[in-house]
């Protein structure tokens, strides 16, 4: 089992693994869009390389930084990114600064790290259901999966 450990991952958390199986893979020079099954949601992770065990029909552990997710809600009309999955609020934190956001879909937690005015603007509460938006380049390899 090869590990991809994003430099950028200082605080690892179980909150934001996502496990899913690969399911395409378009590649043009050295630049990859990998698509995963979650739940029957197409998840997409852009990626300049991939390692040789990065095959169609494995699963993965993909992870994401709770500051690259972003919360939408009552949203209409077609949006850039590419990873929308709606989830609902489990828990909310209000710091001074920064909310403390935790998410439910299925069976997997996420986090989302916004500011407090975005949540007091957004009114969100506990219970609500919003959509939870992720850049395919915020979305990384955590390890595949050999089961």
């Amino acid at each position: 089992m090869r590990s991809y450990k994003p430099y950028n991952l200082i605080h690892f958390n179980c909150r934001y693994i996502v496990v899913a199986t690969i399911t395409k893979i378009n590649n043009v020079d050295n630049l990859n869009i990998v698509e995963f099954d979650f739940f029957g949601l197409t998840l997409r992770m852009m990626s300049l390389d991939l390692n040789d065990d990065v095959q169609i029909g494995k699963k993965a552990r993909l992870v994401v930084k709770p500051s690259n997710i972003s919360i939408g809600k009552n949203l209409s009309g077609e949006l850039s990114l590419s990873n929308k999955i709606v989830a609902t609020i489990e828990s909310l934190e209000n710091g001074q600064l920064l909310s403390s956001v935790v998410l439910r879909k299925n069976d997997t937690t996420f986090e989302s790290i916004i500011t407090v005015d975005s949540s007091k603007r957004m009114n969100l509460q506990i219970g609500d259901e919003v959509t939870i938006l992720i850049k395919a380049s915020n979305l990384s390899i955590w390890e595949i999966l050999n089961d």
